[in-house]
């Protein structure tokens, strides 16, 4: 019944304005981050990390938390329009199902824009006359970031699904992602909620992450994610429609 509630979910998603969503807004920040890797070269000298940063700054703390809360939002708001999750309920599956396959498909548009970032930093790169490309380090960048994002997901899925209002939910992720600079700053990024995705990505710190470990990181993630998914899996089962 999962395997056919992702299917649903994914007809859904056809044509649907998220898409523009998902191509545009990375490509803002790439452009915002190669021109002032670009302008600040003298200083910025590490190249392909320094390049990254530039790249992160903008994407990690206001361009994808929004992109998360959309994603989440819009699940959400199919179900809230016009009676659709008293329909989706009267169904004959479990409510529980329902949650987890709009969590595995927010998921799913993580990842996918996970890699459309660093896509766009390795043309970025390339464009700013660099080569040779950190393939492993991009790539782990990629899995740890989805990782610290997957947080972010489950937690805005809780809040989507029990806000009618499309934009108030993706407030609140904007807001998370401005607190996640914060909790960087106050040397709380391996553990406060939005930090974890910029931190997973070593936005601005490329070594913070090395230091602090990264089975620490991947634990707090873990046990966030299924304390999550047990809050939202327990509100749907006993959801009053």
């Amino acid at each position: 019944m999962l395997i056919k509630l992702l299917k649903a979910e994914r007809m859904k998603l056809r044509r649907s304005p998220v898409w523009l969503a998902f191509i545009i807004m990375p490509i803002v920040p790439a452009l915002l981050g190669t021109a002032n890797y670009v302008y600040q070269r003298a200083i910025l000298t590490k190249e392909w990390l320094s390049l990254w940063t530039q790249h992160t700054l903008f994407t990690d703390y206001f361009f994808l938390p929004i992109m998360l809360g959309i994603y989440c939002a819009y699940l959400a708001r199919l179900e809230h329009a016009v009676g659709n999750l008293n329909k989706l309920f009267s169904l004959p599956v479990k409510r529980t199902s329902i949650f987890f396959a709009k969590l595995i498909t927010a998921a799913s548009m993580l990842l996918l824009s996970e890699i459309w970032i660093c896509v766009l930093f390795v043309l970025s790169g390339y464009i700013a006359g660099l080569t040779s490309p950190p393939w492993l380090s991009i790539a782990q960048w990629c899995i740890f970031g989805t990782l610290g994002g997957m947080v972010i997901v489950a937690l805005q899925l809780i809040i989507s699904m029990n806000i009618k209002s499309f934009a108030l939910p993706v407030a609140i992720a904007f807001a998370g992602g401005l607190s996640g600079l914060a909790g960087l700053a106050k040397n709380l990024g391996h553990i406060w909620i939005y930090s974890l995705l910029s931190y997973g990505m070593n936005a601005n710190a490329p070594q913070e992450l090395e230091k602090s470990g990264y089975p620490q990181f991947v634990i707090v993630c873990v046990v966030y994610i299924i304390l999550f998914t047990s809050v939202g899996a327990v509100i749907t089962a006993k959801k009053d429609v």
